[in-house]
């Protein structure tokens, strides 16, 4: 398994939780230009959180071997390649490879630090800037040494061992249910229900519910202490949207975690137009949904923060 790069990731989560502000300039460009990338895979009919990388492999950086984390990881496997592996222009030029001609690089977000002096308190606080440098995939480049590409093993089954994994051993895991006909996470009382398994088209479908539920289950307060789940949110709300983001992403991650690739999901156009509107109404939504769905991922496979690089040279 690569090594996880997640500190992008628990800066952001941190930043969203102290509902710390970013320089105003900076926020608003990175923001617009990531979210516009996810539109233009929306309007294209892709959901880039439906795009598990099952096939090709969790996208990380060829040289390094560190995976990417939340929103990147949605901009790099929805792109439709092969190898899910990248570079950056020098680290390409480092290995003797160039570009292919009319290729174009994709932007991978990072987080920055400073401290600030509150002109009030005179107290320091810490400012974060977002910003982003931009990588190519393999199959962009040219005269790349093949025997550094490592060869993606996939035998296209779930992975029972990993299913276990999951459910036996996530932290302070609700009870799951089987008493009613419809799949939800009750938050005050702290459980889920499923249909039965024999209820759902297929078993991966069953499994990709419940992962959904789970991601949900990550926000009570004995858990991640999630606002969207914590405090009572109603339908159409902005909360309640990006819960339901959160959700969606988080699920992806766990569905490719196992091995359930994108054979299994629809495209439907209502869907895909709802979306559009939420993340062109809200540029931040796509960014912050993504960073609490790793958090929540995180959580499940109880996986502790690796401190390092977050930019890759």
């Amino acid at each position: 398994m690569p090594e996880i790069d997640r500190i992008g990731v628990n800066i952001l989560y941190n930043l969203i939780s102290q509902n710390m502000e970013t320089p105003t300039k900076t926020k608003l460009d990175v923001y617009e230009l990531i979210t516009n990338r996810i539109i233009e895979r929306l309007e294209a009919g892709i959901i880039p959180w439906q795009q598990p990388w099952t096939e090709a492999g969790l996208p990380q950086n060829l040289v390094t071997g560190k995976a990417y984390t939340g929103i990147n990881v949605l901009l790099l496997a929805s792109m439709g390649f092969a190898r899910n592996y990248f570079l950056t222009f020098k680290q390409i030029k480092d290995l003797k490879g160039s570009v292919k001609k009319g290729e174009k690089s994709i932007p991978v977000i990072f987080w920055k630090w400073s401290e600030k002096e509150d002109p009030q308190t005179k107290e320091m606080k810490k400012v974060s800037m977002i910003r982003y440098y931009t990588v190519f995939n393999v199959d962009q480049c040219t005269g790349l040494p093949e025997e550094r590409i490592p060869i993606i093993e996939n035998d296209g089954k779930m992975d029972m061992a990993e299913l276990d994994f999951i459910i036996n051993d996530m932290p302070k895991r609700p009870p799951i249910f089987h008493k009613e006909n419809e799949a939800y996470y009750h938050p005050v009382k702290d459980f889920i229900n499923m249909p039965k398994m024999n209820n759902f088209k297929d078993t991966e479908s069953y499994w990709s519910t419940l992962f959904h539920e789970l991601i949900h289950s990550t926000g009570h307060a004995s858990r991640l202490n999630r606002k969207e789940i914590v405090e009572k949110t109603t339908f159409g709300t902005e909360p309640y949207s990006m819960e339901e983001l959160v959700a969606e992403i988080g699920a992806c991650y766990l569905k490719s975690y196992v091995g359930i690739d994108k054979k299994h999901f629809d495209n439907n156009v209502a869907y895909i137009q709802h979306w559009l509107q939420k993340l062109r109404n809200d540029k931040r939504l796509i960014i912050y949904s993504s960073a609490k769905a790793q958090r929540a991922v995180d959580y499940i496979l109880d996986v502790v923060p690796v401190e390092s690089e977050t930019v890759e040279s």
